[in-house]
């Protein structure tokens, strides 16, 4: 019952970011499934993928009331040309997932983490050269390259991978932010789909099938933390927001790689 009450909890604090600035919440899950609930990497996964998508769908819906899904589809060619390469990227990224060894897959989300905490923490420099306006073909390779990237990571390390698609979107294709944040659930919705509709055609389901009733309370914390999130969109401005979590990042990153050496 402890242990229900705290998946609770924490899937509703992790998803109040997600809907808050477009984004799964998979990379903050991360070191609460490790150290909180002492999950190994691939079994991890899994459930950051599962519990990515029921963030990503409730955000996106309660983010609807201050970004209309109207001004979503009006852009749908961005959404397109990211998904060309991320679904490639999902699809691959369970292959590698489910042929490296656990200790090489912990030190990848260490190092991924690490990088993105960064990326996060430098967001005002990255949003500083959206001046630059790429020529129409550069955007569409550029933004299937990144896309292939963002999804192999996806379904490598059970993101949603929001936080790289929004810079990405915003700097590629010169969209506001918190437009971009709802633009990347969209894709971060299909490449989580990918990455699940893989696993589970591997068999890998079989290795998070004792835990189902984990995974029901911290789907049930982050719906209700999602529409937390979408409501305080209006609120809470997008900068003080990146500057915490990239912080919050390279702690974790810290502390998986201390709990490594150990």
């Amino acid at each position: 019952m402890i242990r229900d009450l705290k998946a609770l909890v924490w899937g509703g604090l992790v998803a109040i970011f997600g809907g808050l600035i477009g984004v799964g919440g998979a990379e903050f899950r991360i070191p609460v499934l490790a150290k909180v609930f002492h999950y190994s990497p691939l079994p991890m996964v899994i459930i950051n993928l599962m519990i990515s998508l029921v963030t990503v769908t409730f955000s996106l819906v309660f983010r609807s009331g201050v970004i209309g899904l109207e001004t979503v589809i009006a852009h749908g060619g961005i959404i397109l040309n990211l998904l060309c390469g991320s679904l490639l990227g999902s699809y691959l990224g369970v292959r590698y997932a489910t042929a490296i060894n656990e200790q090489a897959l912990r030190r990848i989300i260490v190092v991924f983490l690490v990088v993105l905490s960064l990326v996060l923490l430098g967001h005002n420099v990255i949003l500083g050269l959206v001046g630059w306006t790429m020529p129409r073909g550069l955007q569409v390779v550029v933004g299937v390259l990144a896309g292939l990237v963002i999804g192999l990571f996806s379904s490598l390390l059970g993101v949603a991978g929001g936080e790289l698609l929004i810079p990405t979107i915003t700097l590629v294709f010169g969209v506001d932010i918190r437009l971009a944040g709802s633009l990347s659930l969209v894709i971060s919705f299909l490449t989580v789909l990918m990455g699940l509709t893989k696993y589970r055609s591997q068999g890998m389901f079989g290795r998070v099938r004792k835990d189902r009733r984990f995974i029901l309370f911290m789907a049930l914390g982050s719906a209700v933390g999602a529409g937390v999130g979408g409501y305080l969109l209006q609120y809470v401005t997008s900068d003080f927001i990146y500057i915490i979590l990239g912080v919050l990042l390279l702690g974790s990153a810290l502390k998986l790689s201390q709990e490594e050496g150990e």
